[in-house]
């Protein structure tokens, strides 16, 4: 059986992909993670969604000395797929030789392990801050990359580059960007969702988490140029972006792709202000949100939002998620964190 290799399995994207794979395809999981913003109980829940087990790894990926020697023994690798990152942008902002030590070195030694283990297969978890504040929307993936705002999303566009070149010297790996919008949402059953070890940075959860009390929520800025003031970002449900980690790996396994590097916007296409995601909230769990506005943040982009066509045309992939499901699936999983606390 060939095996998969994902990075940042205990994480929020990564534990819900693996939920995909394991009841989805035929592939060895082998899921690598240092559990620097996640926790391994994320495992006891992926069990118990699945029907199949794991392989788990506690590895440092930019030890290149400990990933090598946990990793010696696995052969027979179909592809990894990187989800391993820190990806918080004010975090960023405050600490970004963190950012760039962490993202770059991690991605350099996985590819570098890629070549030696003869892999064929890459999937690289990329973002939509590499489009900076982009003049035209909706974003294709033709769009000039602007500068980007913050050293997070700095280092997606380095990673970017470094695959496109890393792939023209080893042409025998193939590689596909998936650029995520902005991923919300839990497990359809409320069971398992993101639950950072560390305060969370975005938007959802400190939704949810003002809700029950255990946050507080400040929007930063109404003073935007978009259609209410607010910042305005394009949303899709965490199980969307897992599901199209396994069309992109049946993308790359019938070798469908034309080229080494094939990139996708992973997005629902629609634009929505934080306004409209407070909004959608109430809506879904009929309780009114107290929340204050505040001056903008740093490294904030203005607005962005995907055209997913390509996606969809090469990947067979649509979202299935519309916001107030985003959003109903986000507060079952905070009231079943309710439950067990």
């Amino acid at each position: 059986m060939k095996s998969i290799i994902v990075t940042g399995g205990a994480g929020y994207i990564g534990s819900h992909t693996i939920i995909e794979l394991l009841n989805n395809t035929d592939y060895n999981v082998i899921s690598i993670d240092n559990f620097s913003n996640s926790a391994a109980n994320s495992y006891d829940r992926v069990k118990a969604l699945t029907s199949r087990s794991f392989q788990t790894l506690n590895v440092d990926l930019c030890n290149d000395n400990d990933l090598r020697l946990q990793l010696s023994g696995i052969n027979n690798i179909a592809g990894i797929i990187h989800f391993a990152a820190f990806k918080s942008v004010p975090e960023s902002m405050a600490d970004p030789v963190l950012y760039y030590f962490n993202n770059i070195n991690s991605l350099n030694n996985l590819l570098k392990f890629a070549k030696e283990k003869s892999i064929p297969n890459f999937i690289f978890s990329s973002s939509c801050s590499v489009y900076g504040n982009a003049d035209e929307l909706p974003v294709t993936e033709h769009t000039k990359l602007k500068k980007a705002e913050s050293p997070y999303g700095h280092t997606k566009q380095i990673g970017e580059e470094i695959i496109e070149f890393f792939t023209r010297a080893n042409p025998s790996v193939n590689v596909v960007i998936l650029r995520y919008f902005n991923p919300v949402g839990a497990h359809i059953s409320g069971l398992t969702g993101e639950s950072p070890i560390n305060k969370p940075n975005n938007l959802v959860p400190i939704i949810t988490q003002t809700a029950v009390g255990k946050n507080s929520l400040t929007v930063f800025g109404n003073d935007f140029n978009t259609h209410d003031g607010y910042c305005v970002r394009d949303y899709v449900h965490v199980t969307d972006i897992a599901d199209a980690h396994i069309k992109a790996l049946d993308y790359l396994s019938q070798h469908k792709n034309k080229k080494n590097v094939s990139l996708f916007n992973l997005g629902t296409g629609k634009g929505v202000s934080v306004l409209e995601v407070i909004k959608s909230f109430e809506k879904v769990a009929q309780t009114k949100l107290n929340y204050k506005v505040g001056p903008r943040r740093e490294g904030d982009v203005v607005s962005v939002y995907a055209n997913n066509n390509l996606a969809k045309t090469e990947l067979g992939w649509e979202p299935q998620f519309d916001l107030d499901a985003m959003m109903l699936s986000a507060w079952k999983w905070q009231q079943h964190l309710e439950q067990q606390s």
